[in-house]
């Protein structure tokens, strides 16, 4: 989420870990900007903070003997933020990203689940479910951890997790497949097929995969022939798979650069950069992509505070993904509570599960790195 300075690289949260912006390797000049959208018909809003529940999560006591250290960790002592939802057997299931306060370089972070019969009230297992462990994928995700989960199923009911390794200097994007949420199987950089490795040497993170939200579940879906992939804490890019766990990024130009689908916007609240929310939704409009935009006064919305983290809708075509139709001009949810402007990295309202959930749109979201809120959408059918 951010970039740039090297100091912040070491920095635990998401938002204080970001590369120099050459990090992904060459990228192609910026794509035109749809004009702005203030109505939003197309959109997925408004949604309301649940403020008599919310944070419905943060950090707890509970312990686990770390393969890696041999030795029992208060696991999720420190922050529990940026959860993925799937809805199974009528129940919401809340992937969460935890962290504990003795790994390097601020607190091993490790992917828990807590099941919720309402959507507003969950219990959590225990012990987490993806972390590092003595495995192919050790050397990606000690001991900065697992972070940051997308979840979307295929059409046989196998569960995909797009997920952010983090070795204590770059984040890369990493793919894990299970057929019950407790067992996953790890797959490795999302891009290690792709250009002989090229983009899986280099910072990436946040896939948001493209999905049909079906009743309670949310299905990845093919457009054109391939499935497709939102991902990028800078710019947004897409990438393209045949089996959701071998991804190609989409390039452009003679050096094959990656083609910048989203960009930051001068001038807006959205000014220093995007990244991928949850799974992206085919409607009938279109691809809706929510988005978490960051603030920079200088170049952005004055009125806002430095740094600040809201989320935004944009509108892409369903025959050509890269192609934005309306983007909003405004964000539609921005940090406004304590728990949401004080924490790890204060000022953060980060999208990342969204669920279709009795009847209901649910939103859920990290607060200033460090816990779980959770939003009401409106009563919206979101058609195809």
């Amino acid at each position: 989420m951010k970039k740039f300075l090297l100091l912040l690289l070491v920095v635990a949260s998401c938002r204080a870990k970001q590369p120099a912006p050459a990090a992904p390797a060459a990228t192609a000049s910026e794509p035109p900007v749809a004009a702005s959208d203030s109505t939003g018909d197309w959109a997925l809003a408004p949604f309301t903070k649940v403020d008599s529940v919310n944070p419905v999560a943060g950090p707890s006591g509970a312990l686990f003997l770390d393969p890696l250290r041999r030795g029992t960790v208060k696991w999720e002592e420190k922050d529990v933020f940026n959860p993925a939802i799937v809805v199974r057997k009528g129940k919401l299931y809340m992937l969460y990203r935890a962290q504990d306060k003795i790994g390097r370089p601020a607190g091993t972070s490790r992917i828990g689940l807590a099941v919720s019969e309402d959507g507003y009230h969950f219990v959590r297992r225990p012990v987490p479910v993806l972390y590092p462990a003595e495995d192919k994928q050790k050397i990606l995700e000690w001991e900065g951890g697992c972070e940051d989960p997308r979840v979307v199923q295929d059409e046989r009911g196998t569960y995909y997790m797009t997920y952010t390794a983090f070795d204590g200097r770059t984040a890369r994007l990493l793919v894990a497949t299970s057929s019950d949420l407790v067992h996953w199987i790890k797959h490795g950089s999302a891009f290690a097929d792709a250009y002989n490795g090229r983009y899986s040497r280099a910072w990436s993170k946040s896939g948001s995969i493209v999905s049909r939200y079906l009743g309670s579940k949310v299905v990845a879906t093919k457009i054109n022939g391939k499935y497709w992939m939102y991902w990028g804490d800078m710019n947004i890019w897409a990438a393209t798979s045949d089996d959701l766990i071998h991804w190609t990024p989409v390039v452009s130009g003679p050096e094959a650069a990656l083609k910048v689908v989203v960009a930051p916007r001068s001038g807006h609240w959205d000014s220093k950069l995007v990244e991928s929310g949850p799974p992206a939704m085919v409607t009938k409009e279109g691809i809706l992509l929510i988005y978490n935009g960051m603030n920079q006064r200088s170049d952005g919305d004055t009125t806002l505070p430095e740094g600040m983290y809201g989320g935004g809708q944009v509108l892409l075509d369903k025959n050509d993904p890269t192609k934005v139709l309306r983007r909003l001009d405004h964000n539609f949810i921005r940090p406004d509570k304590p728990y949401e402007i004080t924490g790890q990295v204060g000022q953060v309202c980060f999208l990342e599960g969204l669920a279709d959930f009795k009847g209901r749109w649910l939103l859920y979201y990290g607060t200033a790195d460090s816990k779980i809120a959770v939003a009401v959408g409106p009563d919206k059918p979101m058609a195809w």
